[in-house]
This record gives C-alpha cells, structure tokens and sequence, in this order.
C-alpha cells in the first residue's frame, strides 16, 4: 500500500513537473507574442486617450474602463475564434490576413505623416457633460476602433505561435490579450487622470509639490504627441515589417525582404560587439521596414484620395474620435 502511495505521489509530482513547464512555455510564448505586436499596442495607447480628452473627471475611468471590458470581448468573442479557426484549418490565409493588415497599418502611419506634412490638426472641443446615450456612442465608436487594433494585434501574436499545439496556441493568446488590455487600458488610465493629479498637487502647501504638479498639467498634451509620433513610427515600422516578411513567406517577391535581411546581417557582422552589433543591426533592420511602409502607406493614401469617397484627403482619420460634440462655429468639423 505504501509502495503504491508513494508511487502515486511521484506520478503527481510528475505531472506537476509538467504543468508547470508548460505554464513557462505558455508564459515565455506569450512574452515573445506580446512584444512582436508591441506596434499596435503603442498605436493603441496613442488613440484610446483621445476619447475621454474633455469628458469630465468623475466621467474618465469609468468610460476607459467600459472601453476595456468592450477591448477583452473583442479579442475573446471575436477574434480569438476566427483566428484560430483560421490557423487550424486555412493556415495558408494568415500571411495574407497579415499583409492586409500590414497594409493597413502603414495607410494609417503614411496617413498621419502627410497629416503632419500637410498641417492638418485635430480640433479638440471640450466636452465637460454628455448624456448616457452619447456616452454609449462614444464607448461604441472606440470599440469599434479597438476591435481594428486588437485583430491586428492578435494575428501578429497567433502568426509568432503558429507552430505550437492548438490548446498552446489558445492559452497563449488568452494570455496576450489579457495582457495586452490591462497593459493598454492601465497606461490609459494613467495618462487621463495624469493631469488631475497635477492639479491636486498644486493645490498642496508645498512649493515643490506646486511645482510638480505644474510641470504634471504642462507635461499632458506634450506626451499625448509624443506618444503619437511614436505610434505613428511603431505603425510604419510593424507594418512594414509584416508586408516584407510575408510577401517572401507566400513567395510573392523575396527581394525586398533578402536584401534587407543580408543587411541586416552584414551590419551585425560588421560591428562585432556585443551589444552595439545586434543592436544596429536591428537599428538597420527596422529602418528600412519603416520606409517600405511609408512607400506603401503613401501609395494607399494617394489612391484613396483619387477615389469618390476620398474627396481630396477629407476622410475621416481610421481612429477618428466619434463623440458628439458642442456646436462651436469656431472649430469646423474634422
């Protein structure tokens, strides 16, 4: 009986043994994913904070919470199922599921350079009060932005993990995309509320902590365009990349992507050092990604503006803030 016990004991530990490499295979899996879609999760982080920018205080947690919890259902209901529908059965289709995306990632970075270029700005009105129902809209028009961002987002992560199981493929992305919104929607949080903070702090006895709390409130609309032009790089970066990559994977055009990698290559072998090699060589690497999805983005948004519904560069931005605004007939319509 005591033999048996303790061999039934060391199956169990066996096993546990098990679990637990899996959960450092699932946990390092997901790690790797999470950072291959670090692109759009920077993109994701620049758009979101724009649709509470004006919303009274008490009002901003509670709608980027709401948005969250549309964020996860989006990757959960959506498209955790579709994607790995996809991978199991038409694996063939992710590559080219990943070039539209791709694509459409460097339209929006090319899209934002000319905005830059051309002087074309958002108009932020204030919006101290809205209704319930224009608070809806508001929450609906940023998941249906978010769902854009998280399928970009869950693809790239599915096509870093293509090669594992399909349960590993499943915990793996349930892993990155309550990882992904919690890191997005955290950030965000912290983001709006930045400036309230600032102006707790001014009102402290403190001649330090006034100070502080002024450069908090100064140091806002500075890091909202910081973290855009970072999105906008990071988009034509990744999109970019995944256009390279995978039109040599379908064996469309190989060219572009060998002689960027040779470069690469070359660069890293150039420089032997150990940390400033692999470092330029991926300095070269993301460079030259950056610029084919600037060409292509650019392509993009020059045919969209030939088209009926271009008119001449007035479309809407694809992140475009829906939230009803006050009549104001100094601010037109973007």
């Amino acid at each position: 009986m005591s033999a048996g016990l303790f061999g039934l004991l060391d199956d169990v530990a066996a096993i546990a043994k098990l679990a637990a490499a899996s959960v450092d295979d699932v946990g390092a899996a997901a790690g790797r994913a999470t950072t291959k879609a670090a692109g759009v999760v920077v993109d994701d982080t620049a758009v979101t904070p724009q649709y509470v920018h004006g919303i009274a205080a008490e009002r901003e947690l509670p709608i980027v919470k709401r948005i969250a919890i549309g964020s996860i259902r989006n990757k959960l209901l959506i498209i955790l199922p579709a994607a790995l529908a996809l991978s199991q059965w038409l694996p063939d289709l992710l590559p080219i599921i990943l070039m539209i995306g791709g694509t459409f990632l460097a339209y929006e970075g090319a899209h934002k350079v000319w905005g830059m270029v051309a002087g074309h700005h958002d108009h932020d009105i204030p919006v101290s009060e809205i209704s319930p129902e224009a608070e809806k809209e508001m929450v609906a028009g940023a998941v249906r932005t978010d769902l854009i961002l998280s399928a970009e987002i869950m693809v790239i992560a599915l096509d870093e993990v293509a090669d594992e199981s399909f349960w590993s493929r499943l915990a793996i992305l349930v892993v990155v995309a309550f990882v992904i919104t919690i890191a997005v929607y955290g950030v965000v949080a912290l983001i709006v509320k930045m400036d309230d903070a600032g102006l707790l702090l001014t009102q402290r006895p403190s001649a330090f902590a006034q100070r502080f709390g002024h450069g908090l409130v100064a140091a806002m609309p500075k890091l909202l365009a910081v973290i855009s032009v970072v999105g906008t790089v990071a988009m034509l970066w990744v999109g970019g990349h995944i256009l390279l990559v995978n039109l040599a994977e379908v064996g469309w055009w190989h060219a572009p992507y060998d002689w960027v990698h040779h470069l690469e290559e070359d660069v890293h072998h150039a420089v032997d050092v150990a940390v400033l090699g692999p470092t330029l060589a991926w300095s070269v690497n993301t460079f030259f990604s950056a610029v084919a999805g600037l060409l292509v983005g650019a392509v993009v948004v020059a045919v969209i503006q030939l088209l009926p519904f271009g008119h001449g560069g007035e479309h809407a931005e694809p992140d475009a803030v829906e939230r009803p605004v006050k009549q104001d007939d100094s601010h037109p319509d973007q």
